[in-house]
């Protein structure tokens, strides 16, 4: 009977450790299939697209991030070229499946794409592709182009400063490679107009977006007039567009060989991307606004997440379009109800890093026609950006950022001074035809003179009742109620 006792207790220890090993193995299941889960879902799924995913999507979605992943190696350089293939369209891309090399010229950019490997000469910066992959339909035929990197090549005042780049098939080319890279090469120049925050993103930081997103990261970039401050100053957007540390060819020499390369940036318009122009066809400002909150980890998305009393960022000029009555305008915006922060060091503002912030937390941004009012991009959506138009000068402000404010997600809102208001008016009095026919100075002088009368000469003594209007429109778009009969 003992015995019996003894031996069901051990069967019921036995059959007590088996259920707790089975309910140990289950709860570790569980949690391992939880992480999975969690893991699944926060996969890639990026907030730009602005849409609620269903399981489907995600998965489609982490599929197609990692298909290069699981293919072979010749589908692995399928892929390349397919990639590369969607910088070009038309013509130019059926050019490149059957030649292996073609570029795209627009009316700013010059593009250039090779689809197969090629040792690029860092000390003359000459791209050599290589003959013997080469699809060309003559037998024997060589092709030769030059490429100044820059995305204004309409521009005669800066695309002669900018270092051009050989792209031959011709003999000889470079025996052995110094150093090879496993991912193209997108090479680009910092030259230019960089120092102006406008030129910045509208010929370097947009067209690199559009030319490189697409790559995921996997790319190399060789910048030729290579300046330390700008590289420095968007060290980070670099960081997120490549994997890789930027190539500058006065210090990295040698032969670099990749397995293809894009010579040249491509430009859509002034502070702005075509989708339809896009390679993959689904980047769009938007897309691009959202890539630089995450790049500068800007907190605030919605005008309507900022801070109650609205914050009004006013630029202020120090050299022209200077505002000469600046301390009434900012009083007046403070009776308004705002809270007015005033940028007006230069160095504060080159600190994109910092300033971006700044500019983030703001409902409106107001400033006279300018580089600094490409700080619009740093707006949250909804954001209302004020931009005061100077007397004469007026043909490049609509295609600046009376266009692109409202592609961003933004407000844009406009006022315009009469001649009463310009200090031109002290000068040469009202009656003058600077003040009351500023084409004729364009007509008679050109470019050149325009820009020297108003925009370097120019100041701005604002009329209050006037400029109230527009600031009270601000506030009503965003979301900010305000007691008119006061205001």
């Amino acid at each position: 009977m003992v015995e019996k006792e003894r031996s069901l207790g051990k069967m019921e220890k036995g059959r007590g450790g088996r259920l707790i090993l089975f309910a140990t193995q289950a709860l570790c299941g569980f949690i391992l299939l939880h992480f999975m889960y969690v893991e699944f879902l926060a996969y890639k799924v990026t907030p730009s697209k602005q849409i609620k995913f269903t399981g489907r999507q995600i998965l489609s979605e982490w599929k197609a991030d990692h298909l290069i992943n699981v293919v072979n190696n010749d589908d692995q350089h399928q892929s390349l070229q397919y990639l590369l293939s969607r910088l070009l369209g038309g013509e130019d891309r059926s050019k490149l499946d059957s030649t292996g090399f073609a570029c795209d010229k627009g009316s700013w950019s010059l593009v250039c794409v090779a689809d197969k490997p090629v040792k690029i000469d860092m000390s003359t910066m000459r791209v050599h592709l290589q003959p013997s992959h080469l699809r060309f339909t003559p037998a024997g035929e060589n092709t030769t182009t030059v490429v100044r990197p820059y995305a204004m090549q309409g521009n005669p005042y800066v695309i002669n400063d900018i270092t051009p780049v050989t792209i031959t098939s011709s003999e000889p080319e470079p025996p052995t490679c110094d150093h090879n890279h496993q991912h193209p090469a997108v090479i680009f120049s910092s030259g230019g107009y960089t120092g102006n925050i406008f030129h910045e993103f509208n010929e370097n930081i947009i067209p690199l977006f559009i030319t490189s997103r697409l790559f995921r990261s996997k790319v190399h970039f060789i910048v030729v007039d290579h300046k330390p401050s700008f590289i420095q100053k968007y060290r980070r957007v670099f960081s997120r567009l490549s994997d890789h540390e930027i190539i500058d060819p006065a210090v990295d020499s040698g032969v670099h060989c990749f397995p293809g390369a894009v010579t040249g940036l491509k430009f859509h318009k002034f502070l702005g991307v075509n989708t339809s122009d896009n390679p993959q066809g689904y980047y769009s400002m938007p897309d691009f606004r959202e890539f630089i909150r995450q790049t500068f980890r800007l907190k605030t998305r919605s005008v309507f997440e900022t801070q109650n009393p609205p914050v009004l960022l006013l630029i202020s000029r120090q050299t022209t379009r200077k505002f000469l009555n600046q301390a009434e305008m900012v009083k007046m915006m403070e009776e308004l109800g705002f809270r007015v922060i005033i940028a007006s060091s230069a160095k504060e503002m080159s600190n994109v890093e910092k300033f971006s912030r700044v500019i983030n937390s703001c409902s409106v941004m107001v400033g006279a026609h300018g580089a600094g009012l490409a700080n619009e991009i740093f707006l949250p959506d909804g954001g209302v950006m004020v931009q005061v138009r100077p007397l004469g000068f007026q043909w490049d402000v609509d295609s600046f950022y009376s266009e692109p404010g409202p592609e961003m997600g933004l407000k844009y809102l406009e006022y315009r001074i009469e001649p009463e208001e310009s200090s031109l008016a002290d000068v040469y009095g009202l009656d003058h035809p600077v003040l009351r026919d500023t084409a004729s100075v364009a007509a008679k002088g050109g470019y050149e003179a325009a820009r020297e009368m108003y925009l370097d000469k120019q100041d701005l003594r604002i009329d209050l009742d006037r400029f109230r209007e527009t600031l009270i429109e601000a506030l009503r778009i965003v979301g900010r109620r305000i007691d008119v009969s006061n205001a």
